[in-house]
């Protein structure tokens, strides 16, 4: 499930569009979100893309389970690749909704915002988004990225946060989305903040097989995986921590064209955020990871199990 599939040029991977502010800014799912829309309607459908990884994948169908529960016709098209290529399928009109993350939205949007805390962010976020586009209410869930290392490792370096990398500057090897290289929570980040320099940066793909099966076999020593990811602790990998905050909040939030953002849709994803936890979504993650079932079973499972859709 962690493949890229190409389009066949329909989404063209491109630059940061130029930014726009948009109007308001509510922090929590009690609110409205951003409210830049108005005049939005679902009723010719919504088509709801995803990343390229299980779990946003996982998301997409969340989205369109609740969607369908409250009578929207949804379209999903999932593993359409990085942020470089959906936001502007977003913004072009071929897709409509996508499931996101607060801090990492962010920092793609405007790598040089400082906010961490979700309410700050979200208002942050609403300013920062192209014209046409919007956040809705964050919901409870979260995951954030995180930066591995096997206990071997963590032993013979001594290894327990982000700061202890730079004592190892020219040594290490980091393997992540090829994306990552150029990310502020990535490799620009770590160098920024920590002062960290890696021997080598491996371009493997996005919290998936290729980049645990070389951190196991040790082809790298330090990944990056999500702390939702239920390998980390299944085999006991340390995720090394952050004290000076690098990585920002990431609670789920739905990025959505104002085209489409009506009063359905809105209640229908609150709905959601409002049920869907942390825990949940790690174990719906492993289902798809370790069981092996299909991400559109396991979501219209759970949507069922908790009273989405009849």
């Amino acid at each position: 499930m962690h493949r890229r599939t190409v389009l066949g040029g329909l989404f063209a991977v491109a630059s940061v569009p130029a930014l726009s502010a948009c109007a308001s800014g509510i922090t929590s799912l009690n609110g409205q979100g951003s409210g830049t829309g108005g005049g939005g309607s679902s009723k010719g459908g919504v088509t709801i893309g995803t990343a390229n990884f299980t779990e946003n994948q996982v998301l997409g169908y969340l989205y369109a389970a609740a969607l369908k529960g409250a009578g929207v016709k949804v379209t999903v098209r999932p593993n359409l690749g990085t942020r470089e290529i959906v936001i502007p399928a977003l913004r072009g009109g071929d897709i409509d909704l996508l499931p996101e993350y607060q801090g990492a939205l962010l920092n793609y949007l405007d790598p040089k915002a400082t906010p961490t805390e979700s309410g700050e962010m979200q208002n942050t976020l609403t300013q920062a988004l192209p014209a046409g586009l919007q956040v809705l209410p964050y919901g409870i869930a979260e995951d954030s990225d995180a930066f591995v290392v096997t206990r071997e490792t963590a032993k013979k370096y001594g290894l327990t946060s982000l700061a202890d990398l730079k004592k190892q500057n020219g040594k290490l090897v980091i393997g992540a989305a090829p994306e990552v290289k150029k990310r502020q929570v990535g490799a620009v980040g770590l160098q920024d903040v920590y002062g960290v320099e890696f021997k080598e940066f491996k371009s493997l793909d996005s919290d998936g097989p290729l980049v645990k099966g070389a951190l196991q076999k040790g082809d790298v020593d330090v990944a990056n995986l999500f702390t939702t990811d239920t390998d980390i602790q299944a085999n006991g990998w340390v995720v090394l921590t952050d004290p000076a905050h690098l990585i920002p909040s990431q609670h789920i939030v739905p990025l959505i064209a104002d085209r489409k953002a009506d009063d359905t849709v809105r209640k229908a994803l609150a709905r959601l955020g409002n049920l869907l936890t942390t825990a949940q979504l790690t174990e719906l993650n492993r289902q798809v990871d370790k069981d092996k079932k299909d991400p559109a079973d396991v979501a219209d499972a759970y949507a069922r199990q908790h009273g989405l859709v009849k």
